[in-house]
C-alpha cells in the first residue's frame, strides 16, 4: 500500500509548541491541526483497509485497486445521498410535466459538482479541520456562528423532507405512517452509532447499492434512448411550457443537486476516514464514480416518469412522489411500483443519515466536542446526541397531524438556494488561504470557474427568492432578472480586470511568486492557533458585508411569506 502522510506534518520552524488535540484529552498529535485524536489512524473503509505503518511501495494494478476500495466512500455517499426525496420529488415533477427535454440541465452542472466537491476534499485531507470551525478561526465568530446556526435549520427541515419521503414510500407499500417513519429514524440513528466507522460505510454501501433499483424500472418503462441522448446534450424548452414555471423548476434542479450540506459533511468525512493527501488522486476518482451515479440516476428518474406519462392523461399533471409510484403500477406494472417506493425509502434513509451527520460534525467542530465515528456513544455522547436529536425532531414533525409539510418543503429549497453561493464563497475564500492551503491553493483557472459558479447561483437565488415572495412572477420578469443580473457580473468583471490592470501599471501589485507544490503530498496544515489570521483587502469585506445583508434580508423575507402562507392555509 501506499504509505500515508499523517505522521509528518507540516511544522513551522518559529514555534517550538506541542499542541493537543483541541478540546480533548490524549495523545499529542504533534504539529497537526486535527481536533479529535480519532482523526488519526488506519484508514478503514467498507473494502478494506490501509495501515498509517504500512510502507509498501507498490505500484502494481492490483495495489492500486485494493487501494481504491479502500478510499472508496466520501464522495459515493456525498453524492447518492444528494438523490434524495426532495431530488425524486423534482426529478419526477420534470419528467411528469416535461417529458425529458430538461435532461440537459443535469450535464451542466456536472462541473459544478466536481470544482465543488473537490475542492470540499482537498480542504479535508490537507487541514483536517472541518468547515464550519475552519470558517469560524479564519472569518470571525459571527460568520462561524451564521454558518453553524443555518447549517442546523436547513438539515433539519432537510432532513424533515427525507422522512417525508420515507413516507410516502411506506403509505405506497401500505405501512402505517407513525411506526414506520418512527422504526426509520431509529434504524438511521442505530446504523449510525455502532462506534465503528467501518460498520457504518458498510451500511451506506448497501444503501448505495439499493440505488440501484432505478435501472429496472428505467427499462420497463419502454425509453426512447434516442430521444434521451439528445435531451442530454441539446439544450431546449418544452415546447408551449410557460418559462417562468420552468425557469423555477431548472433552478430547484440545481438547488437539489447542489446543496450546502454537500460541502460540511464530505470535508468532515474525508477528516473522519483519515484520508490525507497521500490519497487525493483515489479520492477523486471516488468523486467522479459518485457523480456519475447521481447524474445517471437522476437521468433514469426523468426519463422513466417521462415515458410513463408520455400521452397519458397525468402527463402535466404532477402531484407528489406518491403519485408517480401509482402511475408506475397503473401504466407499468406493480413491480415497477413498488421498486420505486423501495428506492424512494432507500434514498431517504441514506440522505437523512448524511445530512444529519454533516449537523453533529459542524457541531463537534465549532463546540471542540469529539466527533468521530470511530468512538463509541460513550466516547462521544454530545456528538450522537445532536445527531440523534435533529433525526428524531424531524421525524416527530412529520407524524404531527396537520403539520405545513408542503410549506415546510418549500422553506427548504428557497433557504438552499439563499444560503448556497456563501458557502461557495466561504469555499472558494479557503482554498485560496496559503496559510492554511500551502501548495493546495486554488490555481487561476479554477478561481475565475468558481467565481463565474457563484455569481450563477447568487443570480438564480435572487431569483427563487423573488418567485418565493411574489408568487404570480411572469416569464418576462424571470428573464429581466437573469439577463440584469448577467450584465451586472459582465461589467464587474471587466471593472475587476481594469482596476487590476491600472494598479499593475502604476505599481502598486507585484506579482506573487509561484507557488511551491512540490511538497502536496507530505504537506498539512499546522496547528490553527499557529495561523496568522487573514488580512482581507478591501474589496472582500465590501464583498462579505454586501452578502450579510443579502442574507439576513433573504431570509427575513422568506420566513414571513413561509409564515404569511401557513396562516393563510390554516
Amino acid at each position: 500500500m501506499i504509505k500515508t502522510s499523517l505522521t509528518r506534518a507540516h511544522r513551522p520552524t518559529t514555534t517550538k509548541i506541542q499542541p493537543q488535540a483541541v478540546g480533548h484529552s490524549g495523545p499529542a498529535t504533534g504539529a497537526s491541526a486535527v481536533l479529535d485524536s480519532a482523526h488519526v489512524g488506519d484508514i478503514k473503509g467498507a473494502f478494506g483497509t490501509i495501515r498509517l505503518d504500512d510502507t509498501s511501495t507498490s505500484r502494481s494494478w492490483k495495489t492500486r485497486l485494493k487501494t481504491l476500495l479502500a478510499i472508496l466512500g466520501p464522495g459515493l455517499i456525498v453524492m447518492v445521498g444528494d438523490n434524495d426525496a426532495g431530488a425524486f420529488g423534482t426529478y419526477t415533477q420534470a419528467g411528469q410535466n416535461y417529458g425529458t427535454s430538461l435532461l440537459w440541465t443535469l450535464v451542466l452542472l456536472v462541473p459544478v459538482l466536481f470544482v465543488n466537491q473537490e475542492m470540499v476534499l482537498r480542504l479535508g485531507a490537507v487541514t483536517g479541520v472541518g468547515h464550519a470551525r475552519l470558517i469560524l478561526e479564519r472569518f470571525g465568530k459571527f460568520w462561524g456562528a451564521f454558518s453553524v446556526i443555518d447549517l442546523f435549520i436547513l438539515n433539519a427541515l432537510t432532513i424533515v423532507t427525507e422522512f417525508i419521503g420515507i413516507s410516502i414510500g411506506l403509505s405506497y407499500l401500505g405501512v402505517p405512517k407513525i411506526p414506520g417513519v418512527v422504526v426509520s429514524a431509529l434504524v438511521v440513528i442505530g446504523a449510525t452509532s455502532t462506534g465503528s466507522f467501518q460498520r457504518f460505510e458498510r451500511v451506506c454501501m448497501v444503501l448505495v447499492f439499493g440505488s440501484l433499483l432505478l435501472v429496472p424500472i428505467f427499462f420497463l418503462s419502454n425509453p426512447d434512448y434516442g430521444q434521451i441522448a439528445h435531451d442530454f446534450v441539446v439544450p431546449g424548452v418544452p415546447t408551449g411550457s410557460n418559462i417562468s414555471d420552468v425557469t423555477l423548476l431548472i433552478i430547484a434542479i440545481v438547488g437539489t443537486t447542489i446543496a450546502p450540506w454537500q460541502l460540511f459533511f464530505q470535508q468532515s468525512y474525508v477528516i473522519d476516514k483519515r484520508i490525507t493527501p497521500r490519497y487525493m488522486k483515489y479520492e477523486k476518482v471516488d468523486l467522479w464514480i459518485g457523480i456519475l451515479i447521481v447524474v445517471l440516476g437522476a437521468g433514469a428518474i426523468m426519463a422513466f416518469t417521462a415515458f410513463t406519462f408520455a400521452g397519458k392523461p397525468e402527463f402535466g399533471q404532477f402531484t407528489d412522489a406518491g403519485g408517480v409510484a401509482q402511475g408506475l403500477e397503473k401504466h407499468v406494472g406493480h413491480i415497477a411500483g413498488i421498486l420505486f417506493a423501495l428506492a424512494l425509502i432507500d434514498a431517504s434513509i441514506i440522505g437523512a443519515a448524511a445530512v444529519g451527520l454533516s449537523t453533529s460534525y459542524a457541531l463537534g467542530d465549532v463546540l471542540g466536542l469529539k466527533h468521530s465515528l470511530h468512538r463509541k456513544v460513550s466516547e462521544a455522547k454530545g456528538f450522537y446526541a445532536a445527531f440523534a436529536g435533529i433525526i428524531l425532531i424531524s421525524a416527530v414533525i412529520v407524524v404531527i397531524p396537520g403539520s405545513p409539510l408542503g410549506l415546510l418543503t418549500v422553506g427548504v429549497q428557497v433557504l438552499a438556494g439563499v444560503l448556497l453561493p456563501s458557502a461557495t464563497l466561504f469555499l472558494l475564500l479557503l482554498c485560496n488561504d496559503k496559510q492554511v492551503m500551502g501548495p493546495w491553493v486554488n490555481g487561476k483557472a479554477m478561481n475565475v470557474f468558481t467565481s463565474l459558479v457563484i455569481a450563477v447561483l447568487v443570480i438564480l437565488s435572487v431569483v427563487l427568492t423573488t418567485a418565493t415572495l411574489f408568487p404570480g412572477i411572469d416569464g418576462g420578469t424571470i428573464i429581466a432578472i437573469l439577463s440584469g443580473g448577467a450584465v451586472l457580473v459582465i461589467l464587474a468583471g471587466v471593472a475587476l480586470a481594469a482596476f487590476r490592470v491600472r494598479a499593475r501599471l502604476q505599481g502598486k501589485v507585484t506579482e506573487e511568486p509561484a507557488v511551491d507544490r512540490s511538497e502536496r503530498l507530505t504537506w498539512r496544515m499546522p496547528p490553527i492557533a499557529l495561523l496568522e489570521r487573514p488580512q482581507l483587502s478591501l474589496t472582500r469585506r465590501i464583498g462579505l458585508g454586501v452578502l450579510w445583508v443579502y442574507l439576513i434580508v433573504a431570509m427575513i423575507l422568506v420566513v414571513v411569506r413561509v409564515v404569511q402562507l401557513a396562516l393563510g392555509a390554516a
